[in-house]
């Protein structure tokens, strides 16, 4: 059988992508097409879901079949296009808000069920379309507009739900490093299960600047840690800095001083069942660690949908109900008169 080939265009859509100018959704729709071209999959086996939000507009300049639904309600859609039909690719395309607040619920059980479905949470710790309210992941003390004063809030980290909620997959990615979130989606499509991407998403006009201090390109050496399964856990403007655990802690260390040597930096177990470690790495922040990206977590569980269509195929094995008829004519009956 011939390989499927694509480009990039083959995922863009006729319709005028209408996101303000500067904003990170176009670099990460950008690294959608791109992996979603290269993963040989065919074209009409692609669909996109997404609640409400700017972020949400996906499916309307994506070249896929797609659903823009209601308000936090993305993964109980995404969720049943899956199960209805299990070989369907999908992506689910939601925000901090969209997710975490009136979604919330939908969000850990959807991780929970372990349903193969790869979502991306745009990150961008405000509320964008409806016009700059605090959200879920907004930092405490900053000042909104339904936080005039300052929010009086400690905000989720969307890591720490995978985690608590039992999740598979979890990677972090920033909007303007194509390359990494590229790498991170195409790993998420591959997972079994929940796949969920965190990826750090910079809003021009209501919160322009929120990750600076972690993308800044004088900085990002000392402050970004790039994970991946395998490696050591090593970072620095010259690779000399690194992560290990002293007295039953993760450190930052400097290989060279007080008796570090390579062999005492961590190597990177995405594959690894207990989440400590994963915890840990997601909950790294300035100004005593680096951030952590790339995949954090990939782990084997059973997965909902595949489950459900194998009992699905063993009850129809047995089933006494055939067609309407039988099962009008089931159970408790009886004649009217």
């Amino acid at each position: 059988m011939e390989a499927i080939k694509y480009t990039i265009k083959d995922f863009k859509s006729e319709n005028e992508v209408r996101w303000c100018p500067g904003c990170g959704d176009y670099a990460i729709m950008n690294a959608v097409q791109r992996v979603m071209a290269d993963a040989g999959i065919p074209h009409e086996q692609y669909a996109v879901i997404s609640g409400i939000g700017c972020s949400s507009r996906f499916p309307y300049y994506m070249s896929t079949y797609g659903f823009h639904t209601i308000h936090g309600r993305a993964m109980a859609v995404a969720s049943g296009v899956k199960c209805a039909n299990p070989g369907l690719t999908v992506w689910v395309a939601t925000g901090d808000g969209d997710a975490m607040a009136i979604g919330g619920n939908h969000f850990i059980h959807l991780i929970r069920r372990n349903i193969d479905l790869n979502v991306i949470v745009f990150n961008n710790k405000i509320y964008g379309l409806t016009k700059g309210q605090y959200s879920p992941t907004t930092d405490r003390g900053f000042k909104t507009k339904t936080s005039p004063y300052g929010t009086i809030e400690d905000p989720f980290n969307p890591g720490q739900l995978v985690i608590g909620a039992g999740g598979t997959f979890f990677a972090r990615s920033i909007d303007g490093n194509l390359k990494m979130s590229q790498e991170v989606f195409a790993e998420a499509m591959k997972h079994k299960g929940t796949s969920i991407v965190e990826v750090l998403q910079n809003c021009m006009i209501y919160n322009d600047g929120v990750h600076d201090q972690i993308t800044d390109p004088a900085f990002r050496a000392e402050r970004q840690i790039i994970l991946r399964h395998g490696e050591p856990m090593i970072f620095g403007q010259n690779s000399e800095k690194g992560l290990a655990i002293i007295k039953g802690k993760l450190k930052v260390v400097t290989i060279g001083e007080n008796g570090i040597t390579p062999d005492d930096i961590l190597v990177h177990d995405a594959l690894e069942p207990d989440p400590m470690l994963h915890l840990a790495l997601i909950n790294m922040n300035l100004p005593n660690f680096p951030v952590a990206f790339g995949v954090i977590r990939s782990v084997a569980s059973s997965v909902y949908d595949e489950e459900m269509s194998v009992q699905i195929g063993e009850v129809q094995k047995t089933r006494k109900i055939t067609c309407m008829d039988d099962l009008l004519m089931s159970g408790n009956t009886w004649e009217v008169k």
